[in-house]
């Protein structure tokens, strides 16, 4: 680091790279975002769960009369997440006040090769170093959402968009195999327990999947289709098809494309 010509050090110029892992309920989103924080120095997991409304306001579906924690409208206080990202960009800090409920819920173990770790982290703490001799820093924000691609004041913060694709039958097996959801409630920062009540995949999950991410993909075909333009330089992983050691490869293939990409470019 160098000075100011008066002996006194010069404050790093910090630059945040925001990281989107988009796709559905159960695709594999944290579970990667959990891999990638371990590899990358300086990293932060925004949850986009986190920024769902408290249990009282959960709209109510108009046909099924039940809560519905998914329908794009509703299902995310949008204001709270696109400022608390902006917050994030800007300082490289979650904001104090948010709260995450994600380590309530059950996690599932998805080991990863230590050779994997061990090249990426070897990389990544290499271009850290070599950030900071130029004065820089850098803080990885990895944004995870079944959401994430719905608003375009969430997405076009994001420096890196990846979505998983996992197919339907695979997500409701995955879904069902799950023992409920650690959501927010006014007042309660432990949050209480949802549990998906009869037919709720195929009466609210999976429709409200097909209404958010429609758009993304070319000629609307979730399952088939490939990226359609509404999202800039969306990477489309169909993630059934790769193990978690190769999804992570593929994620800091492309993040060492924009790290440097926005080294030369922007820093």
């Amino acid at each position: 680091m160098g000075d100011l010509g008066n002996g006194d050090p010069v404050k790093p110029k910090t630059r945040v790279i925001l990281v989107g892992i988009g796709g559905a309920t159960c695709s594999g989103k944290t579970t990667l975002a959990k891999h990638l924080a371990r590899i990358l120095p300086n990293s932060v997991i925004i949850h986009q769960d986190d920024f769902a409304p408290p249990q009282e306001q959960v709209p109510i579906h108009p046909v099924y009369k039940i809560q519905d924690w998914d329908a794009p409208a509703g299902a995310i206080q949008w204001p709270r997440m696109i400022e608390s990202l902006r917050e994030v960009k800007r300082t490289g800090v979650i904001p104090p006040e948010h709260i995450s409920h994600d380590h309530l819920n059950e996690q599932k173990d998805v080991p990863l090769s230590d050779d994997i770790k061990l090249k990426w982290s070897r990389y990544f703490e290499e271009m850290q170093g070599n950030a900071e001799r130029d004065g820089d820093k850098i803080v990885w924000g990895l944004v995870d959402g079944f959401l994430l691609y719905w608003h375009s004041d969430v997405y076009e913060q994001l420096d890196a968009r990846v979505f998983l694709r996992i197919p339907e039958d695979v997500l409701k097996h995955r879904r069902h195999a799950r023992h409920g959801y650690h959501t927010a409630v006014q007042f309660d920062p432990e949050g209480s327990l949802w549990r998906d009540p009869p037919h709720y995949w195929d009466q609210i999950v999976w429709p409200a999947y097909l209404e958010a991410n429609r758009e993304i993909f070319a000629g609307g075909d979730v399952e088939h289709g490939g990226p359609g333009g509404k999202v800039y330089r969306l990477v489309l992983v169909d993630a059934i098809k790769e193990s978690m050691e190769e999804l992570v490869d593929k994620c800091c293939e492309l993040l060492k494309e924009t790290l440097l990409e926005i080294r030369y470019t922007q820093f």
